[in-house]
């Protein structure tokens, strides 16, 4: 099938989901297109728990990509609450409306009252955006960012794909959306919202995988260049530091590499491209204090 052409129901099995996502150069291993095929099919909530830059977020987009559907992202902070995720009234053209009655002498305020809450004048935030846009893929990001608070309208959500408005009734979807969860993990997650939904931890890549990864997303990156990079952000995923590497910054470091021409790995270069890998001075000042970037090492 051809890219974009594809519904959950054409998907056959986990493999055949690997192999689409591999066409848009997403690698998912065995474990995470279990996980994304079970989801697809049994219309399920996916979470996602593991470092950052393993690819969370990266497979909602792959998964909008290969279902030719649009992705709907809420990134999660703190404070988020309902009007901000489900929906919101454009007050502004209601009074515009209001104003535009009045001055052509309509006084009858139950028929007001009715125009000035018709659908036109509701603002789909994200969470209602993805329950009345059917295929879409639903990604909610970080939703460790978000207060316990913002769970709880979540759930409501995630348990039937409705959301109630007052003023106009209930929206139901007409087929479940594709939901994608991440975390980081800066804080737990409720039980309750865990029980929604699938689950899997992302690892960072083997060696192999993510030499692999870097050569399918950058065609100019020599094999040797990819397994010096792969190499040292492995060593400095095991060395302590405040925030490891992971795929994102192995591919951000190849690119700026490479955009500096670069077909090798040496000491210079890479301390001089130090701030595309690592983004924390305590970080810099331990990789550039012990030889990590000797590539006879690695």
């Amino acid at each position: 099938m051809l890219r974009g052409t594809v519904k959950t129901s054409d998907v056959e099995s986990p493999g055949h989901l690997g192999e689409l996502l591999d066409r848009c150069a997403y690698l998912a291993d065995e474990g995470l297109a279990t996980a994304a095929f079970l989801a697809l099919r049994m219309g399920r909530p996916l979470l996602l728990e593991g470092e950052a830059g393993v690819g969370k977020t990266e497979l909602a987009r792959t998964l909008a990509t290969v279902l030719g559907a649009p992705l709907i992202r809420l990134q999660c902070y703190e404070g988020l609450d309902g009007p901000q995720v489900l929906y919101d009234w454009d007050f502004a053209r209601q009074l515009l409306h209001l104003k535009a009655a009045e001055a052509s002498g309509i006084t009858d305020a139950a028929r007001l009252e009715g125009e000035v809450y018709d659908r036109r004048f509701l603002i789909a935030r994200p969470l209602l955006k993805a329950v009345e846009t059917q295929p879409s893929v639903l990604l909610v990001d970080e939703v460790d960012r978000a207060d316990v608070e913002f769970e709880a309208i979540l759930l409501e959500v995630l348990s039937d794909f409705a959301i109630s408005i007052p003023e106009l009734g209930t929206v139901r979807a007409q087929s479940p959306p594709v939901v994608v969860l991440t975390s980081n993990r800066t804080r737990e997650l409720h039980d309750a919202l865990r029980r929604r939904c699938l689950y899997h931890w992302l690892e960072h890549p083997s060696f192999e995988r993510e030499v692999t990864i870097l050569l399918r997303r950058l065609p100019g990156c020599s094999r040797s260049l990819a397994e010096q990079v792969a190499g040292a952000a492995g060593r400095l995923r095991e060395a302590g530091l405040v925030k490891p590497p992971g795929v994102a910054e192995s591919l951000d470091w190849a690119e700026a590499l490479l955009t500096l021409g670069a077909r090798e790995l040496d000491p210079g270069l890479a301390a001089a491209t130090l701030g595309a890998l690592l983004k924390h001075r305590e970080d810099h000042e331990t990789v550039l204090g012990n030889g990590f970037f000797d590539v006879s090492r690695g």
